[in-house]
């Protein structure tokens, strides 16, 4: 058996946990730059707001009936995501993180004395006591299916966040009344052609021809057909595969107009992709980097992109620092308004299956950049970098509703009168 764990509305939950005072309040979380609704509360979706969609169409609205409203506080987020995965593995002999607001517990053969009814109970009363998060549980017989027991206990039911798909009876209940575009994995374009073919519902998906849909789509679609059958197909991986292709790529908290500017932020993203490239082992021997003005505004249009290739593939902070610098020239133009920059590692090798030149003079030092990544890991992200990336950047992303950090940061720590 497997169990699906998600908390429900992450973000928006997480506001609550240190903050007693907007338990009962709409809640509504904002995207970089304040740009778009990416959570919402129930209370918020009761008033009609979408996730989403741009703030400020709903911005009077959400006024009118007193919402709260914060920008995404990552920090907050990732802290309670880690404790939350924490609690739930003990739950299960063996645990897979999804995302950050859902895990898969698998149990294999283990079943718990008191039912799987009374185990998902203990699971969501177990995070609610412990981080105040409201959580979900769906188990059923194959990973597709523990997605479907999730979607039975948020929307059929009393919608307690319960359910348990033990039978094939409780299926076929469930799958009747699924739409076939619900069933993890199902995109639209997907459930439209599926659809033109005559299967409008999970249930229909379920009983269709695995090897008929494999040949029509993918041998994606013929695992979904045979894990709603109850075989499971999904493995995962102990270690996941490197990326082909790593970017950092973000949108100015307000128009840039100064090459220095741009030039910092373009440092900003390098020195980010030199530590994902260091994070999975890798290193890049072709950087693009790219800067436009914001395409949907009645401004001055702008686009541009260049290539930088090192002699030696690299993931040394200084060398794709140093590339971004000179790249921030050729890519800056007096008189646009810069929407957004970015730089991404489009080549990318293995470490350890790096062909090396012998004549060539390497100027990265690996022992180096241990140190510095050591020393960010311990005392946080940014504690130590690159000057060229600025001290007081002013293009920055804009977070006006920003909540406190209450576990990453001292000077917020929650303060309790008695």
């Amino acid at each position: 058996m497997y169990a699906l764990v998600d908390a429900n509305s992450f973000y928006a939950s997480a506001e609550k946990v240190f903050d007693p005072a907007i338990r009962q309040r709409p809640v509504v979380v904002l995207t970089n730059n304040d740009g778009c609704i990416c959570a919402l509360c129930e209370n918020a979706k009761q008033l009609g707001v979408k996730k989403f969609g741009p703030y400020y169409k709903v911005k009077g609205l959400l006024a009118r009936h007193n919402a709260v409203i914060r920008s995404s506080n990552y920090e907050l987020y990732d802290y309670l995501s880690n404790k939350m995965m924490q609690v739930i593995g003990e739950y299960a002999p063996d645990q897979h993180v999804y995302s950050i607001d859902e895990c898969f517990l698998h149990f294999d053969t283990w079943q718990p004395e008191a039912g799987w009814q009374a185990h998902a109970a203990a699971i969501q009363q177990a995070v609610w006591q412990q981080l105040r998060l409201p959580v979900g549980v769906g188990i059923a017989a194959t990973p597709t299916l523990a997605k479907v027991a999730s979607f039975a206990g948020k929307r059929l039911g009393d919608q307690n966040g319960i359910a348990v798909l033990d039978s094939p009876q409780k299926v076929e209940e469930v799958l009747r009344a699924m739409h076939v575009q619900d069933v993890w994995g199902i995109g639209k374009r997907i459930a439209a052609r599926l659809e033109n073919q005559g299967i409008h519902s999970a249930w229909e998906l379920a009983t269709s021809s695995p090897k008929a849909l494999r040949k029509q789509f993918s041998v994606e679609l013929e695992r979904t057909v045979r894990e709603l059958n109850g075989v499971t197909c999904i493995q995962w991986d102990e270690k996941r595969a490197n990326k082909k292709q790593i970017y950092s790529t973000r949108a100015f908290g307000r128009p840039v107009t100064m090459q220095q500017a741009l030039r910092e932020s373009l440092c900003w993203h390098a020195e980010k992709v030199a530590e994902k490239l260091r994070r999975q082992g890798s290193k890049a021997s072709l950087l693009t980097l790219f800067t436009h003005a914001n395409p949907f505004a009645n401004t001055r249009q702008y686009h541009k992109a260049v290539q930088h290739r090192f002699a030696q593939p690299t993931n040394d902070t200084r060398a794709l620092v140093e590339a971004a610098s000179r790249a921030s020239v050729d890519l800056f133009k007096a008189g646009i308004l810069l929407h957004k920059c970015g730089v991404g590692a489009i080549e990318i090798v293995d470490t350890e299956q790096e062909q090396t030149d012998m004549f060539a003079q390497l100027t990265h030092n690996p022992k180096l950049m241990q140190c510095m990544d050591a020393i960010n890991t311990r005392y946080g992200s940014q504690t130590i970098g690159a000057a060229a990336k600025g001290i007081h950047p002013d293009w920055k992303m804009k977070r006006e509703y920003l909540s406190p950090q209450y576990t990453t940061n001292w000077q917020h720590l929650p303060k309790i009168a008695c």
